[in-house]
């Protein structure tokens, strides 16, 4: 890649990431969680990387150390604790696909020779049931619900407060251990051209300069808010939504559901999501709708025309009523993992709504290629 737009900071693994970013940023919020009374709890990029050091000191003392370890469940902030910390010293980190049926849950956990699993509440049953039927080398299921360690099953909860109690009595194996930034530490599953799902193995080096160029390119930065909608097992989502979010220093919000998209934006003020074609379709028929509800389609038709030339920062002026319904913050909307319809692309920008088209492989960490337009 030969011309870069924006400053970045170098990073030679995603431990590296993590204490170059946590320094910057430390104090700032990495998460924004929606709790069941609709009250919210943040979480600083400082406490985020503790709670990454303390699980990853607890899974050694496990007897994990260079072991593989799995992830499944919705998205949330304890998938994205449990994949650093196992990435960043303890071992190799398999996601997998929570959508998966028991048969094909079974057959790539045996394939993977995955020993532990974290998981949410939803999958408690089905994961005790294959640990129960002695499916391939699993050993531990660590819920990521659970207060206490119970019935034989971990809480990813009590893990952290053990391995911080290990950390303040000295244990510093995970935070000295070193990184082999071109050996395989995520495994990866992904439909292929077989019937069986082909196996990709990516490394801190793959991912860490996709993340370099991604922030060349794409003018990103700590004041940013994230939506994560797409799952997190799925590279693009893993990378774009997740890993970049850490490495800028901004924040991430969790989306409800698909039909709660745009409500989510308005009430968290969103600046950047990664999605896929179909939601940014999804969208623009959401928009229209409203603003054929409101009898102003006419008059938003005509405008288009009129300001089709005008820079994006006045068309967001221009379109200010179409942009508050999506919360008024949005600066960067980037699409990718199936080809974006033209048309669309092209209706986005005429109201002044940043949206970009990438091209990218699970086996490239994913981005090969992005537009990269003025952002706002």
């Amino acid at each position: 890649m030969n011309k870069r737009i924006y400053e970045y900071t170098k990073i030679k693994d995603l431990k590296d990431m993590l204490k170059k970013s946590g320094k910057k940023y430390g104090n700032r919020v990495a998460y924004q969680i929606k709790k069941e009374d609709g009250s919210y709890k943040n979480i600083t990029h400082k406490e985020t990387r503790q709670m990454i050091d303390a699980l990853g000191t607890a899974l050694i003392n496990m007897n994990l150390k260079g072991k593989r370890i799995a992830v499944i469940s919705e998205n949330r902030y304890e998938w994205e604790i449990a994949y650093l910390a196992i990435v960043c010293g303890t071992g190799i980190v398999v996601p997998l696909d929570k959508s998966l049926p028991e048969n094909e849950l079974k057959s790539l956990i045996k394939r993977s020779e995955v020993e532990a699993i974290f998981y949410s509440q939803k999958y408690e049953k089905i994961l005790e049931k294959i640990k129960k039927q002695g499916i391939g080398k699993l050993k531990h299921l660590i819920s990521m619900d659970l207060e206490k360690h119970t019935r034989g099953n971990y809480s990813e909860k009590e893990l952290i407060k053990v391995g911080k109690k290990l950390i303040k009595q000295g244990n510093r194996e995970f935070l000295d251990t070193k990184i082999d930034s071109e050996k395989m530490s995520i495994m990866l599953f992904t439909s292929g051209t077989t019937s069986a799902s082909k196996i990709v193995a990516l490394s801190h080096k793959n991912i860490c300069s996709n993340l370099m160029d991604i922030a060349s390119i794409l003018n990103v930065n700590e004041k940013d808010i994230f939506l994560s909608f797409l799952p997190l097992h799925h590279v693009f989502e893993c990378t774009v939504g997740f890993l970049f979010s850490l490495y800028k220093g901004a924040k991430t919000v969790f989306c409800d559901g698909i039909r709660h998209i745009p409500k989510n934006m308005k009430e968290y003020k969103v600046s950047v999501m990664a999605s896929v074609p179909a939601i940014y379709e999804r969208l623009f028929k959401i928009i229209r709708k409203q603003i054929e509800k409101e009898g102003k389609l006419d008059d938003i038709l005509q405008k288009e025309e009129q300001y089709k030339n005008a820079s994006m920062k006045e068309k967001k002026e221009i379109f200010k009523e179409i942009h508050e319904l999506l919360g008024g913050n949005v600066k960067l909307m980037i699409s990718g993992a199936a080809s974006l319809e033209a048309g669309i692309e092209e209706k986005f920008r005429l109201l002044g709504l940043n949206l970009v088209q990438g091209y990218g492989l699970t086996e490239t960490s994913p981005v090969v290629a992005i537009r990269n337009e003025p952002i706002l």
